[in-house]
């Protein structure tokens, strides 16, 4: 029976009793009011209604269960957040190692090319000797010689000390050729005939900014900051 069927049916028999004491007291002159009576006899059996024994059992049941329900909720919060968390941590760490992935085989590639292009050049000795030089023919032979991804910084550096003029030189240092050897006879190592070709002053520039720079941009970098390599 639920809270309020019990509540109703006490008032129900509270009211029965009180009609019948109404009428007995009224027989043995019984002067107090039946209203009086039957408002005080239903609160009564109203107060008993609210504790049943049944009922009380029945809402700590209920209690139970909604407290069970609660903390299973709780827990497949704390799972789903902690799942979401792993799978975010694990999508970062995969990013991460495609992106490691792809710089190094981008570092490959330009390796390979750094590479093909060394090994693509042209050596002095390859270059027929001639009388003189135009400026075209003089860079033509740089081309050719200098690896292509390091050619611009060879040029910027070539342009600053002798405008590619293979025969430029120092009169108060004494600094000559293209890269401005000094001295100048340091080039021999490269040939003797370092003073009229071009292409042996390249191969020895090459060589010396390689050796101390590491490379022509390597050079060009030191050159940059300090107007002199």
């Amino acid at each position: 029976m639920s809270r309020i069927s019990v509540r109703g049916f006490a008032v129900a028999s509270a009211t029965a009793v009180t009609t019948v004491g109404a009428v007995v007291g009224v027989a043995s002159g019984n002067t107090q009011p039946a209203g009086d009576t039957l408002e005080a006899t239903a609160a009564d059996a109203t107060l008993l209604a609210d504790i049943p024994m049944g009922q009380q059992a029945q809402v700590q049941v209920s209690s139970l269960a909604e407290q069970a329900d609660a903390q299973a909720a709780a827990a497949d919060a704390t799972a789903k957040k902690s799942a979401e968390e792993a799978a975010r941590i694990e999508a970062a760490k995969t990013a991460k190692a495609k992106k490691e992935a792809a710089e190094e085989k981008a570092q490959a590639e330009r390796d390979k090319e750094e590479r093909a292009n060394r090994d693509s050049v042209r050596d002095a000795s390859s270059f027929s000797a001639k009388g003189s030089y135009s400026v075209a023919e003089v860079q033509a032979i740089a081309r050719q010689m200098v690896p292509a991804d390091q050619f611009q910084c060879f040029s910027n550096i070539v342009d600053h000390e002798s405008t590619w003029n293979y025969r430029a030189q120092n009169p108060s240092s004494g600094a000559y050729g293209l890269v401005q050897a000094l001295p100048g006879s340091k080039m021999s190592s490269a040939g003797a005939d370092w003073q009229t070709n071009p292409a042996t002053q390249i191969k020895w520039g090459l060589n010396y900014m390689n050796e101390r720079y590491d490379s022509p941009c390597g050079a060009w970098s030191f050159w940059q900051a300090n107007n002199w390599y």
